[in-house]
């Protein structure tokens, strides 16, 4: 975090302090807004249009994520550097609306963004918080009363050539492209890694392979799990593909698009600004209009994640089938033991993580089919649906996230194989016949099949007893690694 500057040159620039991101107060103190006077807190530094909201939209237990206020501090922070450099506010008042922005962004202020996610389309009410609360920390910064607007006034200078309709969707953009980069696509990659290392490790494992739950012609783990380490491959580069969509900001755009109120140029230097402060190439949209009527980024990158969340459900899936038993059940797996499984049931362990991951995989479905819905309440020059859209995609990324660490940790690098019951289940596979088709036909390689089947006895036995083939034929053409296309050395 920046220090601020202690100023003693120029008559009537304010000395700043340090001071500590609180206030000793007790009681309520009061806020004006153009409706009037406000009790709030006094030991909050939002003020009145905050209040008025907390009380006006208190739906549910649902608040705005603390990830949208630490993309808000970039926005304010770059905005104020840019209308200090151009003479629109002083040095010093852009200084200290930059270091309160630092403030925000390291989540310092965190218990100061108190708002519910259902507020005003736009996200009017998280600007206004946002506006107020570096205000009222930069005035206490620099000695004055809390509440005044007086040096640093939240919309005159904190919100100073913006709007909730431009800096609201640059903020989500910027909110979502940090989640994306830290932590979940890392995590992803792990997972995947993890994953291929697996498919790696167990290439040459030969078992039975299996297409409608019923059992099919041979493959090994390890090109099982090749698939999975592919498809994860996939999602992630469909994901990353909206990324350079993300990079693009409505900043500037202010109430409707056209950048009335804010200068020329204005959008591209905060564009820049946020560039430089985070290290990822934002610049500002194309087309303003777009921007701001529009949710269609968004529902895309939401769409990203959908698509990360069908191959992990998936994978969760099939590993909870394959570890199936121990004793009853397919048993191919031993997943990890992390706790116990039953209260009522003594030894039993059950596939936790696969279970946790597929449950997040359901909510990132429902989160995106309401992200695509919201994306389409896009009226006229405003899409009045925001909060709900970089709610839910926050939600999604988050959980996805963590269930990749969850599921990479304590389930998948710890999995063992168990080969007695992999060779037991292809030993007793009726699917091998499907070798013995090319050399006896498809109709007599059935009959030898449902034979095995009847008669309880192994598919050698079948087919010998058949006559259709010696039992030599039988051992050079049935074998399960040849089948599985499996590469020597």
């Amino acid at each position: 975090m920046n220090t601020p500057h202690r100023r003693r040159g120029a008559q009537g620039t304010p000395r700043v302090r340090d001071l500590p991101t609180r206030i000793d107060a007790t009681g309520t103190r009061r806020e004006t807004d153009a409706l009037g006077t406000v009790e709030v807190p006094a030991d909050r530094y939002w003020g009145a249009r905050t209040e008025r909201a907390l009380v006006h939209l208190a739906i549910g237990d649902d608040r705005m994520p603390k990830a949208v206020y630490h993309a808000y501090g970039y926005v304010k922070k770059a905005a104020a550097l840019v209308n200090g450099r151009e003479g629109r506010l002083a040095g010093w008042q852009a200084d200290l609306i930059a270091h309160v922005a630092d403030e925000v962004i390291s989540g310092a202020l965190d218990d100061h963004f108190p708002l519910y996610v259902w507020q005003a389309g736009s996200g009017t009410q998280t600007n206004a918080n946002v506006n107020e609360v570096i205000s009222n920390r930069a005035i206490q910064l620099v000695g004055g009363v809390l509440g005044s607007k007086d040096p640093v006034h939240p919309d005159d200078h904190v919100n100073l050539g913006q709007s909730a309709n431009d800096t609201f969707p640059t903020a989500m953009h910027i909110a979502a492209v940090r989640i994306l980069h830290d932590p979940l696509l890392p995590q992803v990659s792990l997972l995947q890694e993890a994953i291929a290392a697996k498919s790696r490790a167990w290439y040459d494992v030969v078992k039975t392979g299996r297409t409608h739950l019923q059992d099919a012609v041979p493959l090994s783990v390890g090109q099982e799990w090749s698939g999975y380490a592919a498809q994860l491959s996939d999602a992630l580069e469909r994901l990353r593909a909206t990324l350079p969509d993300l990079y693009q900001l409505a900043i500037g755009g202010t109430a409707v698009g056209t950048g009335l109120g804010a200068p020329e140029g204005f959008g591209p230097a905060v564009a820049r600004e946020v560039a430089g402060a985070t290290g990822h190439p934002f610049k500002v949209a194309p087309n303003s209009f777009a921007a701001q009527s529009g949710a269609d980024t968004m529902v895309a990158a939401s769409a990203g994640l959908r698509g990360l969340a069908v191959p992990l459900m998936k994978i969760a899936d099939d590993l909870r089938w394959l570890a199936s038993g121990p004793r009853s059940g397919l048993g191919e797996l031993t997943l990890p033991a992390n706790e116990p499984g039953s209260s009522s049931m003594p030894g039993k362990v059950n596939p936790t993580q696969c279970e946790a991951m597929m449950m997040v995989c359901i909510q990132v479905l429902s989160d995106d089919s309401a992200v695509a819905h919201a994306g389409t309440r896009g009226n006229f020059q405003l899409n009045a649906a925001r909060p709900l859209v970089i709610s839910d995609f926050l939600h999604s990324a988050r959980i996805l996230a963590d269930a990749c660490e969850k599921l990479r940790e304590y389930c998948v690098e710890g999995i063992e194989l168990n080969r007695e019951r992999i060779d037991e289940h292809l030993a007793r596979s009726l699917t091998l016949v499907t070798a013995l088709a090319p050399k006896i036909g498809h109709d007599k390689a059935g009959e030898i099949a449902h034979k095995a089947a009847a008669e309880g006895t192994t598919l050698r036995e079948a087919a010998i007893a058949s006559g259709h083939i010696s039992a030599e034929d039988f051992d050079r053409i049935v074998d399960p690694r040849k089948m599985a296309r499996l590469r020597d050395g």
